[in-house]
């Protein structure tokens, strides 16, 4: 059986950031479909075989959640890529800030950057293709 995540979906209180977010970390998506629906903008924006929904929302007050700090909701989305250093300067080059913590893992490499809205993405690069070595949670991330 084969399982992938096919899209996610987001309310976005800076849309156009968020999509400059994410032409930065992953320069291959493409505008899938955009349009406004009672007023709002929402777009698919990704590749042929996975997207990003994102829904602009009208309500301007963040109500105070913040990745990891143990209220019910998204603390990150992760995904996989081929070079993690180079996204890394991408999204620094952009204006995205860096929410990575010290990590060290011989058969991986991750970095976290925050979205204009604070919502924090996880980027992992795998070093190796053993998925005994890839999903090693014996070896300590340090830093």
């Amino acid at each position: 059986m084969m399982i992938r995540l096919e899209h996610a979906n987001l309310h976005v209180r800076h849309f156009d950031d968020a999509v400059r977010f994410l032409k930065a970390a992953f320069p291959e998506f493409h505008v899938r479909r955009e349009a406004v629906t009672d007023g709002l903008r929402w777009m698919h924006i990704g590749t042929d075989e996975t997207y990003i929904a994102l829904s602009e929302t009208n309500i301007d007050q963040n109500p105070g959640r913040k990745p990891y700090d143990g209220k019910p909701g998204v603390n990150h989305l992760g995904y996989e890529v081929d070079d993690v250093d180079a996204l890394r300067q991408r999204l620094a080059a952009a204006g995205f800030r860096d929410s990575t913590y010290p990590n060290t893992h011989p058969h991986r490499k991750r970095v976290y950057f925050y979205d204009a809205d604070g919502n924090d993405w996880e980027f992992v690069q795998y070093l190796s293709d053993n998925p005994l070595e890839r999903n090693d949670y014996e070896l300590p991330d340090s830093g």
